[in-house]
């Protein structure tokens, strides 16, 4: 304890020394205490001087918080307070003290490109912040970046891994995430009209000091080799940002790939959201995406709670395979992050209206919640091993994922053209189960169509880097599938589309086996029809599915 305390002591010292250098692009920011007024001023290379005086410092720490408006913020909507916010910021990180937005403000933050890092508590409180994307420096410049003082570990001596191993023969300081990759193994090799070569193997992971995993979040990929492992430590004190009403002017530039980060990215373990609002005005016939205003990666035991977002407007493009495509444009963006709970949350605008892309994106990610939740969809990109949904609507887009692990919905209505689609551009494989309890299915939000349940597509011919499965089985418990609204010559819903339709029979060849359902366990499943359920329009794929019904 007295190693880790002080090993702490120096992360701590560093980081104050060195404030603001900890994520690209966040300035120096120098603090001084000389005595003359409190001020903040930015030099020719855009650093930001903080002066606090004396008598201001014993106020402050007899207080136990700042004030924007104690460092010059005239929270007026007009005139640009990013350097007052950040300035706050920076002395709180380095005494340890609340930051309280000024009651009724209105803070403008404006496209320069400067960064506040909040390292303590924070309450946005009934103020109004609006950021204005219009003219941006830095479009990947977040406007807040939730960090920690603790200082990553590069790892020696572990050079390989397996999936569901246990333990790795490490020491470290307390609770580490662990993020591995293996640069020479490629992984989710896309297919369709935003192909690409792949992304290098990677796992993310939580050991206790001693080096035992977490198994409720395991290892899941064998690594042969490691070309970098680096430990993340983990904050033992809950981090809590509160309220906020945040609106972001949208930006008008070219639509194409160049996604902005204007954002609240949250990089540090062990916080909590709550009672935040984000509003997107100003979206006009084009612009380019957006990655996520809450911007969550290289983290674990966060969750945001009793918070109100917005759809961005979708755009198209042209895409890597020379066709048009629309791009996904995100409020939410979950990257290499473990145990991520959204609680109570729903959007402003219609969670049915498709001008308007799905709410979240995550890759490489473990342990997903929504609980009572209100949005357009459910998307795992690059893979979630185990997820949860309950008590819950979702959308247009429904459920869309890859992985492995137990996919859970229960309590939930699910609006989408399935009631899980398993993404093709990644091999429609989720290798685990499938557990669907008290639902409500809407086929394609109450538009004619043939319903289905699973849908995918898969036709054995693309190396997408590793083995492709479906569900192993898929059990579906008290489903009520309402299919009133449906085309003339409806033969009843289909427990899995045609996920490949040259596939019917022996003759046809996949180069890279699809592993398909062994079982489907079938209890209580309704339609509003009255037709019942049936395999597929592909029978032949499936002949070997074992399907329990009651």
């Amino acid at each position: 304890m007295i190693k880790f305390r002080l090993l702490l002591f120096f992360l701590l010292t560093y980081v104050i020394a060195t404030h603001g250098q900890t994520n690209d692009p966040l300035e120096n920011i120098v603090i001084t205490s000389k005595k003359k007024k409190t001020q903040v001023s930015t030099n020719e290379n855009g650093e930001l001087h903080v002066n606090v005086s004396p008598e201001d410092i014993l106020k402050f720490q007899a207080n136990g918080l700042v004030r924007y408006s104690d460092f010059g913020a005239r929270g007026d909507g007009k005139a640009d307070d990013i350097d007052a916010i950040a300035a706050a910021h920076a002395f709180a990180n380095q005494h340890g003290l609340l930051v309280k937005a000024d009651e009724g403000a209105t803070f403008y933050i404006g496209g320069k490109a400067r960064t506040a890092d909040i390292r303590t508590d924070t309450d946005f409180g009934t103020a109004a912040f609006i950021i204005d994307d219009t003219e941006v420096q830095n479009r990947n410049a977040s406007v807040f970046i939730v960090s920690s003082g603790l200082q990553p570990l590069k790892l020696e001596g572990v050079s390989l891994l397996k999936r569901n191993q246990e333990k790795i023969d490490i020491s470290l300081p307390g609770s580490c995430l662990i993020a591995v990759t293996n640069s020479q193994v490629k992984h989710y090799i896309r297919f369709g009209l935003n192909q690409n070569n792949g992304s290098s193997q990677t796992d993310i992971f939580v050991v206790d000091k001693n080096g035992k995993v977490d198994m409720d979040a395991p290892i899941i990929w064998d690594f042969d080799q490691i070309t970098d492992i680096t430990a993340l430590p983990i904050d033992e004190k809950t981090l809590n940002i509160t309220g906020g009403r945040f609106t972001t002017i949208a930006n008008k530039a070219e639509s194409k790939y160049t996604y902005y980060s204007r954002n609240i990215a949250i990089r540090r373990s062990n916080v909590l959201v709550d009672g935040l609002e984000h509003r997107v005005t100003g979206e006009g016939d084009h612009g380019a995406p957006y990655g996520g205003f809450l911007n969550i990666r290289d983290c674990s035991y966060v969750t945001v709670k009793n918070t109100i977002l917005t759809g961005h407007k979708t755009y198209r493009t042209i895409g890597s395979a020379g066709k048009p495509v629309s791009m996904g444009s995100y409020d939410i963006s979950v990257n290499r992050a473990l145990n991520i709970s959204f609680v109570n949350c729903s959007q402003t605008n219609d969670i049915n209206d498709r001008k308007y892309w799905g709410i979240l994106g995550s890759n490489y990610c473990k342990n997903l919640l929504y609980d009572s939740c209100t949005f357009s969809r459910f998307d795992a990109h690059k893979g979630v091993a185990n997820a949860t949904i309950r008590n819950s609507t979702l959308g247009h887009m429904g459920i869309n994922a890859i992985g492995a692990g137990t996919l859970t919905v229960e309590n939930t209505t699910i609006r989408g053209r399935s009631l899980i689609n398993l993404r093709s551009d990644y091999g429609s494989t989720w290798q685990g189960y499938f557990v669907i309890r008290n639902c409500i299915f809407v086929p394609a939000g109450g538009r004619p169509t043939s319903a289905a349940l699973i849908s995918g597509s898969y036709s054995g011919q693309h190396d997408f880097g590793y083995t492709c499965y479906m569900p192993e089985r898929i059990t579906i418990e008290n489903l009520h599938i309402d299919d009133s609204n449906h085309p003339e010559d409806y033969q009843g819903p289909a427990i899995f589309t045609n996920f490949n339709p040259q596939m019917t029979d022996d003759s046809y060849q996949e180069k890279f086996p699809y592993v398909r359902t062994r079982e489907v366990i079938l209890r209580n499943v309704t339609t509003a029809s009255g037709k019942g359920l049936r395999i597929s329009d592909n029978p032949f794929m499936f002949k070997d599915v074992k399907v329990n019904a009651d």
